[in-house]
């Protein structure tokens, strides 16, 4: 990577690198930035506008004159600077752009760190300089691993709605730091090893849960400053808690002080409709084959991990990417240059940002949100990959929710959903998610999908997640559905914590517990995810008594689990499992006790496996399987 000099005024180099879409820290040079010239102290505005007429700042400090502060033009690229004396940090500012037409737009600042909070849309001067880490370990041990091989169970977490301040006048928005308190020792009371959080970039619309972005180097103001963001990773780092943010380079909205024709002409995004707009979400799409382009989005990565410590990137709508006719109808789109319609200029984006991201800082990991079936999206790039660590494995979620939601005398008949996810597994890298995407828009709260009567619903969905935690896959469960959130998400309240003066939803988080307690303990449900030899299906033909078996392996196959999961509201008092290996199995889980909200069945600790073949296995226990119940042993 090219050295960068350490002052922020922009130099010739500068011009040179990014021009070339390979100035991985432009972000220390567009923007606002603390500086001195001429030994006086100010603030340095540089902002890329090619097609503009003339460029000026405008703020507090000048009475939002546009005449007052011009900026020069740099050629050959069209960046504008100026440095204004006696400024400090917290100011507030724009740029006004005239456009090749004449018309003057405010505009906030694509590399500003800090915004005003909405219904605001001014940029702030700051300072990252002054954030102190104290994350070190974690930093150290982060680069010395290999997160296909390590425990991933991730709490989806959206911070204005988890939990708020009761009484408030405002929103009574927890801030980063409260949050970080609150949080941590909720994670790790739960066993959780990371947490993805949800719309952390600057973005105008509380609705929009932050995917449609307007700062994109800008933590939102908000929950807090950007010292405090960082307060809050080195809290959760410090507690041996990995931060993934979502991330979405896939669009923006047009917002008039945003990134849309930010120079009067499309800039950011592609110059035609039919490549630039996404019909049915109203919003811009990023020009990938512009160079500028491509190495704010990728400098913009950079950032995140660099300065912010964060450890992984959750990318939004790749699908969307990779595919010039995503939502669109003929005559909406363009195809290649093969008259195909695959997106080559995204498809380089990923192998690039993959590459560079993931090969300077070792330990992060990327993870692509990618609905269809392309091929080698956690292959390595030089093996025609993308690059990803990780794919969310959404044909294992729409099948999961399809079959749970059934009646259970139907689940016979679509036995074949829980088993599919199995004939793919190998050929990705794969997270298993129960995303927000499955609890709004009417689709219903988890709890809320399954059959039956209220504490039947409980007894399914304790079922159903122990065999999520079983299959192959890194976990990814959203924030509520641990302990059966009654209602579909809402980012405009807290989460309904009161239920946890009930019984089964105590029971249930007691459940989820168990379950990530186990998945942390023992490797055999991590270390070889993508392996056939981590996962051997016991029984997955069981049709008419809708039951499922299966014992999970690890790289030494030593403290290997057997999985008995039974789907219907029929007790099997004597059920017979086919196990591998002549021992004894313990039980380590029951999900029938009356601590997770069940019925209270006992079963004894220890299974002595029988010479009685059984399942295509030599051997074979009996055990005593409650209505929808969920046995874990150990061999």
């Amino acid at each position: 990577m090219p050295k960068i000099t350490k002052t922020p005024f922009i130099t010739e180099y500068d011009q040179y690198l990014f021009g070339d879409g390979t100035h991985y820290e432009i972000y220390k040079k567009l923007g606002a930035h603390l500086a001195k010239k001429n030994g006086q102290s100010g603030v340095y505005f540089a902002v890329w506008a090619p097609n503009a007429r003339a460029v000026s700042v405008v703020g507090d400090f000048n009475d939002w004159s546009e005449d007052e502060n011009p900026m020069n033009r740099l050629e050959p690229l069209g960046i504008y600077e100026t440095f204004i004396p006696g400024l400090d940090v917290d100011e507030l500012y724009k740029y006004v752009i005239v456009s090749p037409s004449g018309e003057r737009h405010y505009k906030a600042d694509p590399f500003a760190n800090k915004a005003e909070l909405r219904p605001g849309t001014a940029s702030i001067v700051t300072d990252l300089k002054k954030i102190r880490w104290s994350d070190g370990t974690w930093m150290k041990k982060r680069s010395e691993k290999i997160m296909q091989t390590e425990p991933m169970a991730i709490y989806e977490c959206h911070i204005g709605s988890w939990m708020r301040h009761p009484g408030r006048s405002d929103e009574g928005f927890y801030t980063y730091k409260q949050f970080a308190d609150r949080i941590t020792e909720y994670l790790l009371d739960m066993h959780y090893t990371h947490i993805e959080l949800i719309g952390i970039a600057e973005h105008p619309l509380d609705a929009s849960w932050g995917y449609q972005v307007t700062g994109y180097f800008a933590p939102t103001t908000r929950y807090g400053s950007p010292e405090e963001f960082a307060y809050l990773v080195n809290k959760l780092h410090k507690n041996n808690i990995g931060v993934i943010l979502d991330w979405v380079p896939a669009h923006f909205p047009k917002d008039e002080h945003g990134l849309a024709n930010f120079d009067g002409t499309p800039l950011y995004e592609y110059a035609d409709p039919k490549k630039g707009e996404h019909p049915d979400w109203g919003t811009k799409i990023f020009d990938y084959g512009k160079s500028e382009v491509k190495n704010f989005l990728i400098a913009n990565a950079i950032f995140w991990c660099k300065e912010f410590h964060i450890d992984g990137l959750r990318v939004d709508a790749v699908a969307s990417m990779l595919y010039l006719d995503y939502g669109k109808k003929d005559g909406q789109w363009i195809a290649n240059k093969y008259g195909e319609n695959k997106n080559l200029e995204a498809i380089e984006f990923f192998k690039h940002l993959n590459s560079l991201l993931l090969g300077m800082f070792p330990g992060v990991i990327t993870i692509a949100e990618e609905s269809t079936a392309w091929p080698g999206v956690t292959d390595a790039p030089e093996n025609n990959g993308l690059g990803f660590s990780f794919k969310w494995n959404m044909g294992w979620m729409h099948d999961f929710c399809d079959y749970m939601k059934l009646d259970p005398l139907f689940r016979r008949d679509n036995h074949y959903k829980m088993t599919f996810a199995m004939s793919y597994n190998e050929y990705e890298n794969y997270i298993l998610v129960l995303s927000h995407d499955e609890v709004v828009h009417l689709k219903c709260s988890m709890l809320n999908k399954m059959p039956g009567y209220y504490s039947d619903k409980f007894a399914n969905l304790r079922v159903g997640y122990t065999y999520m935690l079983g299959h192959s896959g890194k976990k990814l469960l959203f924030m509520g559905q641990e302990f059966g959130q009654d209602s579909e998400w809402d980012e405009k309240k807290e989460l309904d914590w009161a239920l946890l003066e009930d019984n089964l939803h105590v029971g249930l988080q007691n459940y989820v517990r168990e379950l990530l307690h186990l998945y942390s303990k023992y490797p055999c449900l991590y270390e070889i995810d993508r392996d056939p030899k981590g996962f051997m299906w016991i029984n997955a033909n069981d049709t008419y008594k809708s039951i499922y078996s299966f014992v999970r392996y690890g790289e030494n196959r030593k403290n290997n689990l057997l999985f008995v999961m039974n789907f219907t509201p029929i007790e099997r008092k004597d059920y017979r499992v086919g196990v591998p290996e002549l021992k004894k199995y313990k039980l380590l889980l029951n999900s029938d006790e009356e601590r997770f909200g069940g019925n209270g069945s006992i079963a004894d600790e220890w299974y002595v496996a029988e010479d009685t073949p059984w399942d295509t296995q030599e051997y074979s226990i009996a055990y005593p399987l409650p209505a929808y119940g969920a046995a874990v042993f150990v061999f």
